[in-house]
């Protein structure tokens, strides 16, 4: 999970991912939510994909800023804006 090319440092590219997650395009098989969470290791943070037995899915690094600023996103899902 530590790898930095696979961190999630803006809103827009957790947004990104979690489309990704909705859409099925990560290839996941039995999606049951997704949270935000502390590794009690090391203190990092990260988004994770649950399915219903709560067993991770996938899990991706995202920088502190992300963490505080993408509760509503991660809670509420992403709304996409009509052109």
């Amino acid at each position: 999970m530590n790898n930095e090319k696979n961190i999630i440092d803006n809103l827009s590219d957790l947004e990104s991912f979690l489309l990704k997650v909705e859409s099925g395009s990560l290839g996941l098989k039995g999606v049951a939510g997704v949270g935000m969470a502390t590794n009690n290791n090391d203190g990092s943070r990260f988004v994770a994909v649950f399915d219903d037995q709560q067993k991770l899915l996938l899990a991706r690094t995202i920088t502190e800023d992300v963490f505080q600023m993408g509760h509503d996103l991660v809670r509420n899902g992403v709304t996409r804006k009509h052109l």
